[in-house]
């Protein structure tokens, strides 16, 4: 798809990508790769170390890397699960990170939608959730689109649509 609306969402996409990873490394002071991993971290604790890099787009040991890093700036702590497995969960100084990677990313966001009134910003929401149910289609896994996301504003008062769409499609 090459005609003017594939490009300009294209480029809006990029766009919000680069707002968004931004503010959440800025704010973390970790690699983007870590900021998914935190955020993942806080909606799911206890995560192996090879389900969370398989949730943030890592081989189990750029995994364990990334890992030893998180860990050796205090924001997570492992402990075994028994056998080979080890678990990972946010400490304090982790948890006070998402905080601040998670409003981070949203202040950058909610400014570029200041430029829409509100049935703009319905229509969006429509469109957006529209999005999302055919992008899981395509991509079959909601830890890895909401990676990044702020779980709870987007099912409060509200169904996530990639949450639908994986229910819809049998996965949970």
């Amino acid at each position: 798809m090459h005609d003017r609306l594939g490009n300009l969402l294209g480029a809006a996409s990029l766009a919000v990508t680069d707002l968004v990873v931004a503010g959440a490394t800025d704010a973390g002071r970790v690699s983007a790769s870590g900021a998914a991993a935190l955020v993942v971290l806080s909606a799911a604790p206890d995560l192996g170390v090879t389900e969370l890099g398989r949730r943030v787009g890592l081989t189990q040991s750029a995994a364990a890397r990334m890992v030893d890093g998180l860990q050796a700036a205090g924001l997570v702590r492992r402990r075994s699960g028994g056998g080979r497995v080890v678990h990972v969960r946010l400490t304090p100084k982790g948890e006070e990170a998402v905080r601040g990677m998670l409003a981070a990313r949203g202040a950058p966001l909610a400014e570029v939608l200041t430029v829409l009134d509100d049935d703009e910003r319905e229509t969006l929401t429509g469109l957006l959730a529209k999005l999302l149910t055919r992008l899981y289609e395509e991509i079959g896994d909601s830890d890895v689109i909401c990676r990044l996301c702020d779980r709870r504003c987007c099912t409060t008062g509200a169904v996530c649509p990639v949450g639908q769409a994986e229910r819809d499609a049998g996965g949970v």
